[in-house]
C-alpha cells in the first residue's frame, strides 16, 4: 500500500473530511507530523508501546490486531507509520 492510500484510509477513519483536501495540499500528513500523528493515537485510544528486546514500535488498538514497525535508526517515523497503519486499517473496515 502507497503512503498515499495509507493516508486517505486513516483520513476516512478519524472522520476529518478536510483532512483528504489538506491531504492534496500537503497540510495534513501524520507519517511525518507528530501533532497529526498524536492526535490520530489519542482519538483512537492506541496504546504504544516500545520493547527494546525486538527493536519495534507496537500500536494496540481495541479494534484491530497489534501493528508493529521496525525501529531502525528512527524510532519517531516508525512510530507514526505505526499508528498511520493502524488507523488505515480502521479505516478499511469502515463500510463505505
Amino acid at each position: 500500500m502507497t503512503d498515499r492510500e495509507l493516508l486517505e484510509l486513516a483520513a476516512k477513519a478519524s472522520g476529518l473530511e478536510e483532512a483528504k483536501m489538506r491531504i492534496e495540499f500537503n497540510q495534513w500528513n501524520p507519517l511525518v507530523d507528530d501533532g497529526d500523528a498524536l492526535r490520530l493515537a489519542v482519538q483512537f485510544g492506541m496504546n504504544i508501546h516500545y520493547p527494546t528486546m525486538i527493536g519495534k514500535s507496537q500500536v494496540h488498538v481495541s479494534s484491530i490486531k497489534r501493528v508493529e514497525e521496525t525501529l531502525f535508526n528512527d524510532p519517531l517515523a516508525a512510530t507514526r507509520r505505526a499508528i498511520v497503519r493502524a488507523a488505515a486499517e480502521i479505516g478499511r473496515n469502515m463500510k463505505e
